[in-house]
């Protein structure tokens, strides 16, 4: 018996059949590897800003140890109290230049990983996904005054070419994203996973910033745009509070300060050009073995 409830079929249209492609999964997950909540706020703005019809829900009771990530209770509006379980969602949006996108927001399970990984990439075949992108975002050291970063890698040669993506020879620890992304080339779906660096000095600050960045960055690789004049209104709030409390502490304003002569010497004469591709690389690897 599976775990996968389907709600609703995408009719795939005759434009993938004209050109010959098929929908992107694009994944994010709470938790180990969405630093900033920059990871599932990008694809919550995706679902919400392409309005995506839900697809499909995955069953939590067998992925999720509910002292860890516990339900919640809320009041049902004069018709008791509700429960809200750990939730997995795929939605389905057609947003323009696109062959459909179907969208994953949920929460990375602690039980049962190949079985989740199986539920999902069984979805992605039923509705003939030709690629999964999944996105996860890291502490670094990185100010909030400057571009946020955002690095890809990928193991399938195809897709580092067409997304100059780069390849990580990470051995170590790794999340749900990780996982999904191995499995996902081993059954010949090409994965990829897209990265936002998040300062270090903030760790628990929810990031539009970052979360704008990896907006921009997933739209384009899928070759659409989408509006993120929200996320950029909270940027603005995001970096005038971060910068109000950075000037109260001697300590971390020299730090920050310092971070950004460092971006501005690597950077100098490339305006908002994205750090070496290696120090990228050297920087996921170093968060997923302290974490």
């Amino acid at each position: 018996m599976g775990f996968l409830e389907w709600h609703e079929r995408p009719e795939l249209g005759a434009e993938a059949a004209v050109q010959g492609g098929g929908p992107t999964l694009v994944a994010a997950f709470e938790g180990w590897n969405d630093a900033g909540d920059a990871a599932t706020t990008a694809v919550e703005h995706l679902w919400e800003t392409w309005q995506a019809v839900t697809l499909a829900s995955i069953d939590p009771e067998e992925f999720y140890d509910f002292t860890a990530s516990r339900p919640t209770a809320r009041t049902g509006g004069g018709s008791g109290r509700t429960i809200d379980w750990p939730a997995n969602e795929l939605g389905w949006a057609t947003p323009p230049g696109t062959n459909g996108v179907v969208l994953l927001r949920g929460v990375e399970p602690q039980l049962r990983w190949r079985t989740f990984c199986d539920e999902v990439l069984g979805a992605a075949s039923d509705v003939c996904c030709e690629q999964i992108l999944t996105v996860g975002a890291l502490l670094a050291d990185v100010p909030h005054t400057r571009p946020t970063p955002v690095f890809g890698t990928s193991d399938d040669v195809g897709l580092r070419e067409r997304m100059a993506f780069e390849r990580s020879e990470y051995q170590g620890p790794t999340g749900i994203v990780g996982v999904l992304g191995v499995e996902s080339t081993s059954r010949g779906i090409p994965a990829a996973a897209l990265w936002a660096a998040v300062p270090s000095y903030a760790p628990s600050a929810p990031s539009p910033k970052a979360a704008g960045a990896l907006v921009r960055r997933i739209t384009s690789l899928l070759g659409t745009v989408v509006d993120t004049s929200s996320l950029d209104a909270a940027t603005i709030s995001y970096e005038h509070q971060l910068g109000q409390l950075v000037a109260e502490d001697d300590a971390t304003l020299g730090y920050v300060q310092l971070l950004e002569r460092q971006h501005d010497a690597a950077d100098r004469g490339t305006a908002g050009a994205v750090p070496d591709s290696d120090e990228w690389l050297d920087e996921v690897e170093r968060f997923l073995r302290d974490q």
